[in-house]
């Protein structure tokens, strides 16, 4: 590849999407005159343009989250700043969703409680592993639990469509479960490198 930054420039770009996303969910709207038009599908959903413009760019922000790893990897160009402008991306964009939808109940205030305090301490326990020269790497429970989870967020984002239609709320099932799966993977984590808490 003939751009080496090109990674990091989709990392750069996610942040700024991720940017823009949190703030049209928090911006007062109203106080400008704007509304978002709403609309019932099939009598039974009711679905906010600015969820959908949300979830637009979630998806996008998504496949750039996926697309700088692999690119990253494939042709070699991993780079420190990469690594930590890529846990910040995702920090801004995933945690900053979580906290909205739950104070605009969408979701159970439980929810961003759990998966942001279990962020905090496995980025924590990584750091301490790093500073005693132990390789990092994410296990597949946490990829489990970041897969449900931007799963789920998409799904709640556009309405939980199109599994709504037919009474199933598999938006708070991917989330639910993803919380789960941050904590199991919290205590894989813990037993992984609590060695390193004794020896400090």
């Amino acid at each position: 590849m003939k751009d080496k930054n090109f990674p990091n420039k989709l990392t750069l770009l996610r942040i700024v999407i991720s940017v823009i996303t949190l703030v049209i969910m928090l911006f007062p709207w109203n106080m400008v005159n704007i509304s978002f038009k709403r609309f019932l599908v099939n009598n039974t959903i009711i679905i906010d343009t600015k969820m959908i413009i949300v979830g637009v760019l979630f998806v996008i922000a998504s496949i750039t989250d996926f697309l700088d790893g692999y690119i990253a990897r494939k042709y070699n160009l991993v780079s420190d700043f990469g690594k930590v402008m890529d846990a910040i991306a995702d920090k801004i964009l995933i945690n900053g969703l979580l906290i909205i939808l739950a104070s605009d109940g969408y979701l159970h205030p439980v929810i961003p409680v759990v998966i942001i305090l279990r962020d905090t301490i496995v980025n924590t326990l990584k750091m301490i592993a790093g500073n005693n020269e132990s390789a990092v790497g994410a296990i597949k429970t946490g990829k489990f639990k970041t897969a449900f989870l931007m799963i789920g967020l998409t799904l709640k984002l556009f309405g939980n469509l199109p599994f709504g239609l037919i009474n199933i709320a598999a938006d708070d099932f991917f989330i639910i479960t993803a919380t789960l799966l941050s904590v199991v993977s919290g205590v894989e984590y813990y037993n992984m490198f609590k060695k390193y808490l004794v020896k400090n």
